[in-house]
């Protein structure tokens, strides 16, 4: 079985990459994690490339060496981008070179809660201060801009009375762990199927108000 050649770029503990591993290891997956990045050499997720027999590279630390990106990617004939917890700008280059090629997961409801310094606790704490009774998780493209590409898939959490940003957190961090791997696996069958990037990924509903982590995950919210 063909696969897609993905690499997954990170900066921190890395459960996300390993909600990837993990759905990579399945024999029907239709995407191959390649090649794990990070910009920090401490960085937990390196161990868990590690463990997985995958190659772990690190990168300058604040992610702007755009030519050694590109040539790394390139080196290991990646085919798509996948940031999970990777808190650096993406220089402009490799955006380009990735256009529609490359994915972020944000743990809000973007366009919402997103934009430069809004990543990790700070994206919970602001939910809150907002009085919104609903947060989420978004998978959306990666562009020039902060959080600002296409949104590709989107699932809702709802914010309960008395939450602190820790359980807020842990609850959209659970959705995460579904939504990126499906995400992922949607892409990858439309890159396998010979998609252009102009038309990788079909116009659809971004956001179904009804699905929840207690429904199955294939109401219209990943690409067809």
């Amino acid at each position: 079985m063909s696969r897609v050649r993905v690499a997954v770029l990170v900066s921190g503990h890395g459960s996300n990459l390993q909600a990837l591993l993990d759905a990579c290891a399945a024999p029907d997956c239709e995407a191959e994690i390649a090649c794990v990045v990070s910009n920090r050499e401490d960085a937990g997720a390196l161990e868990r490339a590690r463990a997985a027999r995958v190659p772990a590279l690190v990168i300058d630390r604040d992610g702007q060496d755009a030519a050694g990106l590109l040539a790394l990617l390139r080196h290991h004939a990646i085919q798509l981008v996948v940031l999970a917890g990777y808190l650096k700008k993406v220089p402009d280059t490799v955006v380009a070179a990735f256009r529609d090629r490359m994915l972020n997961v944000h743990p809000a409801l973007l366009p919402a809660f997103g934009g430069p310094g809004m990543y990790g606790r700070r994206v919970h704490e602001a939910v809150l201060a907002s009085g919104t009774r609903l947060s989420g998780a978004t998978v959306h493209l990666v562009d020039e801009q902060y959080d600002h590409g296409r949104i590709l898939a989107q699932w809702p959490v709802p914010v309960h009375p008395g939450d602190t940003a820790e359980t807020l957190a842990a609850r959209v961090l659970a959705v995460e762990h579904q939504l990126l791997p499906a995400a992922v696996r949607g892409c990858c069958r439309q890159v396998l199927a010979g998609a252009s990037p102009s038309g990788l990924f079909v116009a659809g509903e971004r956001f179904v108000p009804s699905v929840g982590p207690s429904q199955p995950l294939d109401h219209a919210l990943i690409p067809a």
